[in-house]
């Protein structure tokens, strides 16, 4: 049979089965009944994205299936037949769209989550621009052979890939000890053959929510999901006509497909191929897409990827933990001098006091003990400004470690090692051995030599703490406070999101750090020191033609060289005029709400109302993709605190609601520069959040009794 009849007869298929369904879910429970994906500004996202219909009611897709099964026309071509593939997704998305108008919870109970939430799609922003998460991994079927299988998912999650699995793979993997589960990126979507839509809305709304793909144009959409969004899929065991005519939805968005199955003549180079051998099957997936992988040969008896930064250790699963808590404990990077730190191969790792295994025991209830992770670096081209950024990585690599936890920095952390690692052998001279190769490999242009030292000894640590670790945690601190954006004389541009939103541009100053919460001004400074023709690039800070809006010819030069002309005129300081643009992975956004003269906060966290009448996403589906949205605007936690927060329009003082626990989180920062600037006391207990009112009469009538001094500000334009 040719390739093109089998997708043709998957696909009528699924238009039978879709349309069957629909008419019976109207008959059920009316034309005028409500139909929605959970936490989605995105209506149903393919149907959306493809058309730009809007979907809210089962009335609504009646005409969604007729455009389905428009799109299956029965020609030879296989233009044609992919068309039919993506009249495929659209089936299966109506089809699991329809569980949700049944059921409010459709996957509870099942190995599957189903649909792929908006903030979970943006919080994975990051790590897919920073090439932690290197690309997307689709595995769906049920193998033949379920260890050649559980080989390929861990090889995948070993390389740091976010995996998703639909169908019987689901738990032949979890049979064979793979570890599932968002905060192990390998995610089971569902067992029925239409879970796989819950990949495709994730890349499509990737291009809405980061590309700022217009709903409705195809072609752009299917060229944005070919060219940046790195997926590919991996079918295992007996192929169906469905599963067949699914691959060609792949095929047609530009996703690759490799099968184990023997498919002789149907084989398309490059888009549909055979590979019965696993490790075959991973390479030759990752090239098809082109992805790249740096492979870290770190000599520890455990898995070292990021996939496993997300994992939770709970008590009852761990075999020690070295906690604040209850115990001294301190995480210093210090710069030395080459002579001071002496030859990088001799006594590179070292103990001081008891390891893991070796006088630090599980006796059967949890016990905390003291840690000081000391790391001491030398380097001719190493600033003591490296430090902090150094020192913050460490979370980054302990969470990177199979089967260990770490929270917190500095002396406030808890490290756990699960029972597992340390059945397995897993101490602290192998954390050693991979913070000494992390160092010297990420940080190897400024660092030549680096001396790693854990200190479990209580006195030992103590002492560490009090006359080295403190005092310098102190300077710094007095360091960072004193940098203001007027103390120095070069902003950093940074553009790591541009693989997502290639218009998108963020400037980093001192007082205001990239809309994603990751990269400080300190930060863009040593990356351009690392990385001299990398993502941060040094804005002389010359030009200025406004300074309350923080207007500069040169940040508008910078801005149109890295966004290639489409943006040519940014202000760093107003929401209003000429805002900087947000890609879609920023941790907040603020827009106003004039009739309380003031702005709101969110942060993607919150899921619920919000006073301008939007929720998050349906706020940040206005402002991401790299564009300027006036009144809106996309920004760090961090700058909520600042100086400069919408300094042009008045400043903090315009804050009049954010969600409780955001107000929370802030309030130690934004009572302190409240105090400072205008000299209000507990100025946070004045801003609304969602536990007092979500409508605006509700907030005015708040900000009133309060005090709030928003309204007496003039009117914000």
């Amino acid at each position: 049979m040719a390739l093109t009849d089998l997708i043709y007869g998957g696909a009528n298929a699924v238009a039978g089965l879709t349309g069957s369904a629909v008419e019976a879910a109207i008959a059920k429970q009316g034309a005028d009944a409500k139909i929605a994906f959970p936490d989605t500004a995105y209506f149903l996202p393919t149907i959306y994205a493809a058309t730009g219909v809007k979907v809210k009611t089962l009335g609504d897709l009646t005409a969604c299936v007729g455009v389905l099964k428009s799109l299956i026309t029965n020609k030879a071509e296989l233009g044609d037949a992919l068309n039919a593939g993506l009249a495929t997704a659209v089936g299966a998305e109506i089809i699991e769209a329809l569980k949700w108008a049944d059921s409010a919870a459709p996957y509870e109970g099942t190995d599957g989550i189903g649909f792929v939430p908006d903030p979970v799609i943006r919080s994975l922003g990051v790590p897919l621009v920073t090439g932690d998460i290197p690309g997307v991994a689709v595995i769906l079927g049920e193998a033949d052979d379920p260890k050649n299988l559980a080989l390929v998912v861990k090889e995948y999650q070993q390389k740091g890939l976010l995996t998703f699995l639909v169908g019987g793979v689901i738990g032949q993997a979890a049979a064979e000890g793979v570890k599932t589960g968002l905060d192990y990126r390998v995610v089971p979507l569902g067992h029925d053959v239409t879970a796989v839509t819950h990949v495709v809305t994730v890349a499509i709304r990737a291009a809405l929510i980061f590309g700022a793909v217009p709903a409705g144009d195809l072609a752009a959409l299917l060229a944005y999901t070919k060219e940046r969004v790195l997926a590919f899929v991996n079918v295992f065991g007996a192929l169906d006509e469905v599963t067949v005519a699914a691959g060609a939805g792949a095929i047609a968005l530009g996703f690759p497909v490799i099968t184990d199955q023997d498919i002789g003549g149907l084989a398309i180079p490059g888009a549909l191929e055979y590979s019965a051998d696993p490790l075959e099957t991973v390479a030759r997936s990752l090239s098809l897409r082109g992805i790249k992988v740096k492979t870290k040969e770190i000599d520890i008896c455990m898995g070292f990827a990021s996939a496993f930064e997300g994992e939770i250790i709970k008590k009852a699963d761990t075999y020690v933990e070295f906690y604040s808590g209850s115990n001294p404990t301190a995480e210093l990077v210090v710069m030395r001098s080459a002579g001071e730190l002496g030859a990088q191969q001799q006594g590179y790792v070292n103990i001081i006091g008891a390891d893991v295994g070796s006088g630090i025991e599980n006796t059967g209830e949890l016990a905390s003990f003291p840690l000081a992770t000391f790391v001491e670096v030398a380097g001719a081209k190493m600033q003591t400004d490296f430090e902090p950024v150094i020192e913050r990585k460490i979370h980054h690599w302990f969470n990177y470690v199979e089967g260990v936890m770490h929270t917190g920095q500095r002396n406030l952390f808890r490290l756990r090692i699960s029972k597992e690692a340390a059945a397995r052998g897993l101490n602290l001279s192998q954390l050693g051995e991979m913070l000494h190769h992390e160092i010297l490999d990420e940080f190897g242009s400024v660092v030549d030599s680096c001396r790693v030292t854990f200190i479990t000894d209580k006195a030992k640590v103590q002492k560490l703490l009090d006359e080295e670790a403190t005092p310098r945690y102190r300077a710094r601190d007095e360091r960072t406070a004193s940098m203001t954006d007027e103390s120095v004389d070069t902003f950093y541009t940074c553009v790591l999101c541009q693989s997502f939103a290639p218009s998108h541009c963020c400037v980093v100053t001192p007082e205001r750090l990239g809309l994603c919460g990751a990269v400080s001004w300190l930060d863009a400074k040593a990356t351009k020191e690392l990385t001299p023709t990398g993502p941060n690039q040094p804005i002389p800070k010359t030009g200025l033609t406004d300074e309350r809006a923080g207007r500069y010819t040169a940040v508008n030069e910078a801005v149109a060289d890295a966004t290639h002309g489409a943006v040519s005129d940014v202000t760093l300081y107003s929401i209003l005029n000429d805002p900087m643009t947000s890609c879609g992975c920023f941790e907040c956004i603020c827009g106003i709400l004039p009739e309380a003269k003031g702005v709101i906060v969110v942060n993607r966290e919150y899921s619920g109302a919000t006073p301008s009448g939007m929720t998050f996403g349906e706020l940040a589906s206005m402002t991401g993709g790299g564009v300027q949205t006036p009144g809106f605007m996309g920004h760090g936690r961090h700058f909520i605190a600042s100086k400069k927060f919408a300094a042009a329009e008045g400043g903090i003082e315009r804050i009049v609601w954010m969600p409780k626990e955001l107000k929370d989180d802030v309030r130690p920062r934004l009572d302190k520069t409240a105090k400072e600037l205008y000299g209000i006391d507990g100025f946070t207990d004045l801003v609304c959040d969602e536990t007092i009112a979500t409508d605006s009469d509700g907030v005015l009538e708040y900000l009133t009794k309060a005090g709030h001094p928003a309204l007496k500000l003039a009117e914000i334009m």
